[in-house]
């Protein structure tokens, strides 16, 4: 039997979000949150949360008029979103493996989806390449 995914709770979110380790019974959230089909999503999303209080510090800092300092986020935020996004499969790897998954977890489960997920769709088209070959048959 299978382990429940249990979701943390937002304050136990925001915290894994910077990194920080989930209690066990979060295990099987953490693979699924990173293994996912919008992971990519998730980790960008997680990058938007860690970004965010810096990036109002820098408004709220950087002197000048309001468009030298909303330029100087913008350019922080994508500087931000460029090393997460470069990062974003050892920073996925690095959760699993706080989470107590051995090293490759979570690629080999993406891996072994879109695997899944590959012979799923084949199985659709063949079974709508059978139906279309049946209603031909009945034609002619």
């Amino acid at each position: 039997m299978s382990e429940e995914i249990r979701r943390p709770n937002p304050v136990r979110w925001l915290a894994y979000a910077f990194g920080a380790r989930l209690p066990r019974r979060h295990r099987r959230w953490v693979l699924h949150d990173v293994t996912t089909r919008t992971w990519v999503l998730r980790h960008l999303s997680r990058t938007a949360v860690q970004l965010l209080p810096l990036l109002v510090v820098l408004y709220l800092v950087v002197p000048g008029p309001s468009w030298v300092r909303l330029g100087a986020i913008a350019s922080g935020a994508v500087i931000g979103f460029f090393y997460s996004t470069v990062y974003m499969v050892e920073a996925c790897e690095t959760r699993v493996m706080k989470a107590g998954y051995p090293v490759g977890a979570a690629a080999s489960t993406r891996e072994a989806r879109r695997a899944e997920q590959h012979v799923e769709a084949r199985l659709r088209h063949d079974e709508q390449f059978r139906d279309e070959r049946r209603r031909h048959d009945r034609r002619g």
